[in-house]
């Protein structure tokens, strides 16, 4: 169930954009075309931010059955769109839907498992955002084959019912709460409004535009980091500010290990126009990277030994980016089949890279407090870190594709070295988060007079 409220929600980050083509021909608004991703996005990364309040309010089995529901709505609304503006509205309650699904999934594992599964469930919970990213392009190009795009919408519509309607024989109810906890209005202000400027960067026009939207978004996240800080208000745990804590830096890994999933938007162009692929052998080329995550951490969650834990932290950054950096130098122009086959099995590295790192460092920032809020909240924060992270990674290299125009060799070069070096930063984070965590040396036992005497 905890699986299944992350998946939907990843799916349709991208059936949406494959189905997109067929919908504009039928009810028109082909300017709005871009804004499907955004608003989507944006309601998200909201919804993330609101899980812990939810699960305080409304309990594991409540929440769980509003962010089905809401995501049901959502849905219908989509299918049963007569022009643009419904389906783009109807986007967004998706999205809200899915966002809360997302961040549920992270933070019910605490009251639904026990602390030693913790790890396997985080990473059966982080290989559905590489499933989805699979699944939701595939998906939507079948329907939209058939011409059918409402019936995907309804699909989703009938998985959601059947999903709210199993909650509550399968989950726990967990622990409510009938205070009200105030919402951190102006941290959910900032955050929106840097998830929209991030997401309109990917869209404007120009190299100087997209990169000025990217600014912005960064001075908002920044503004956002300083308002936390002296705010008894906030969204992600106190400990993330504290002085000396690795929350931040657990934090900051993560933001980087998705920031690196947004490449595999623009390897099908770069399989196309440089290796001469079809649409279909092309989009699967850019799946390696989702798929290498998915299948690398469940293997990966099963270490539990703690060398061999912080190990994994430093070389899932260094291996991703290690990745990116071997495909950068095999782009050629009219590449040769033969070198072409090679990028698969480096793209999957490149992604199990994530796959090594990910699940570890979730499990990691939901032990980081004992109180019982405070963890969810932590846990919670994952799914935002990740579609906040995702959202600027698809900005990012739509900035270094523009650069490289109209030479789509240099584009690919930019978007591949430039992900490498920001990338690689994650092992430097990663050391900074295990140095932080490292446990204090016990005192040494003083003596007693026997022990003196033997």
């Amino acid at each position: 169930m905890l699986a299944g409220g992350v998946l939907v929600g990843a799916v349709n980050i991208y059936l949406a954009s494959s189905l997109l083509p067929t919908a504009v021909a039928d009810i028109g608004g082909a300017g709005f075309y871009a804004w499907n991703m955004t608003i989507y996005l944006v309601a998200m990364v909201i919804a993330t931010m609101l899980v812990s309040r939810l699960l305080a309010r409304w309990g594991n089995v409540g929440a769980y059955r509003l962010g089905f529901a809401v995501f049901l709505v959502g849905s219908l609304a989509c299918a049963a769109s007569p022009a643009m503006p419904v389906l783009l509205a109807g986007r967004g309650v998706q999205g809200f839907g899915a966002g809360v699904l997302s961040g549920l999934g992270f933070a019910v594992i605490r009251s639904a498992l026990p602390r030693r599964l913790w790890t396997r469930g985080n990473a059966l919970m982080s290989a559905m955002y590489g499933v989805g990213n699979f699944v939701g392009p595939a998906l939507g190009g079948l329907f939209a084959q058939f011409g059918s795009w409402r019936l995907a919408f309804v699909a989703m519509a009938v998985i959601a019912a059947a999903c709210c309607a199993v909650v509550p024989q399968v989950l726990p109810r967990g622990e409510r709460s009938d205070a009200r906890a105030p919402v951190p209005a102006v941290s959910l202000l900032l955050v929106t409004a840097a998830t929209a400027a991030v997401s309109l960067a990917g869209i404007l026009p120009g190299t100087m535009a997209m990169a000025g939207g990217i600014v912005v978004a960064l001075l908002l996240v920044a503004a956002f980091v300083a308002y936390e800080r002296r705010s008894e208000l906030r969204v992600f745990p106190r400990t993330t500010y504290q002085a000396g804590s690795p929350l931040k830096w657990i934090y900051l890994t993560l933001g980087l290990l998705a920031f690196g999933v947004a490449v595999e938007s623009f390897v099908p162009l770069f399989g196309q126009q440089l290796g001469g692929l079809p649409p279909l052998a092309a989009g699967l080329f850019g799946a390696a990277i989702s798929l290498g995550w998915s299948l690398t951490q469940l293997g990966s969650s099963s270490a539990t030994r703690e060398r061999a834990v912080r190990r994994l932290r430093i070389i899932g950054p260094l291996l991703l980016a290690s990745g990116f950096l071997l495909q950068g130098l095999l782009q050629r122009e009219d590449t040769p089949t033969w070198l072409v086959l090679i990028w698969v099995p480096v793209l999957f590295i490149a992604g199990s890279g994530i796959g090594l790192a990910y699940p570890h460092l979730s499990v990691a920032a939901m032990s980081s407090t004992q109180d019982p809020g405070e963890g969810r909240r932590a846990a919670a924060a994952i799914a935002t870190v990740t579609s906040l992270s995702i959202a600027f990674g698809t900005a990012v290299a739509g900035v270094l594709v523009n650069l490289g125009d109209p030479s789509m060799l240099d584009s690919a070069r930019y978007v591949l070295f430039g992900f490498a070096i920001i990338c690689a930063i994650g092992a430097i984070t990663a050391r900074a988060a295990n140095r932080s965590s490292r446990p204090e040396p016990a005192e040494p036992a003083a003596h007693t007079p026997l022990q003196q005497g033997s």
